[in-house]
């Protein structure tokens, strides 16, 4: 699979005939055919998770998709792994209205609330002969680790680690990683309390 992947890439009439059979000219969407034909055999998702009618899963078979076993994605959320691999761990919830953009890894237990946006794409600006749209685009994979909560409206930048039972305050734009078992909040987000493993308490910094 990786060779084809390889082999079609190389070569540019390939590539454009194989970027017609996914999407069509200007509707980054994938085609119903491939959403409904070809995903389904290609993305694996876990006994007892859910995707609900009427979330919005933008996937494309030459990026992985993985949704653990008793994962939710409510409705009204974005999926998408056009530029990135999207995982998502057992027992994880993608809030709703979220936008989940590629390369990410959510962990196990983890909790999106409402209108989370996580994405690990960014868009080039820096020629300014060219419209934004047109510039090549750049990813860093977002790591959401184990036990994670995130706030709603909160948004969670390219290339962020959010390590393992941390929690993100309501309305927050995360830019840096932020470290276990600790609690952020603000824009920019900055550590606000971390559990202190000799009293026991979650300690104000």
């Amino acid at each position: 699979m990786e060779s084809l992947k390889k082999k079609i890439k190389s070569v540019p009439a390939l590539k454009k005939t194989a970027q017609w059979l996914l999407n069509a000219e200007h509707d980054p969407r994938p085609r119903w055919l491939i959403r409904a034909f070809v995903n389904p055999f290609v993305h694996k998702k876990g006994g007892g998770s859910i995707v609900r009618k009427y979330s919005r899963m933008d996937l494309f078979p030459f990026n992985k998709f993985f949704l653990g076993e008793c994962a939710i994605i409510e409705d009204y959320a974005v999926i998408n792994n056009g530029v990135g691999d999207v995982e998502i761990g057992s027992h994880s919830i993608i809030g709703v209205g979220c936008v989940v953009i590629g390369p990410i890894s959510v962990g196990k237990h983890v909790m999106f609330a409402q209108h989370v946006v996580a994405s690990g794409l960014n868009h080039g600006y820096q020629d300014i002969h060219q419209p934004i749209s047109h510039q090549q685009v750049e990813c860093k994979r977002i790591i959401v680790e184990d036990e994670v909560w995130i706030g709603a409206n909160s948004v969670i930048t390219a290339g962020v680690t959010l390590g393992k039972h941390s929690v993100v305050g309501a309305g927050s734009v995360v830019t840096k990683d932020v470290p276990p078992f600790s609690i952020v909040a603000g824009n920019p987000a900055r550590v606000i309390k971390q559990y202190n493993n000799v009293s026991k308490n979650w300690e104000r910094v």
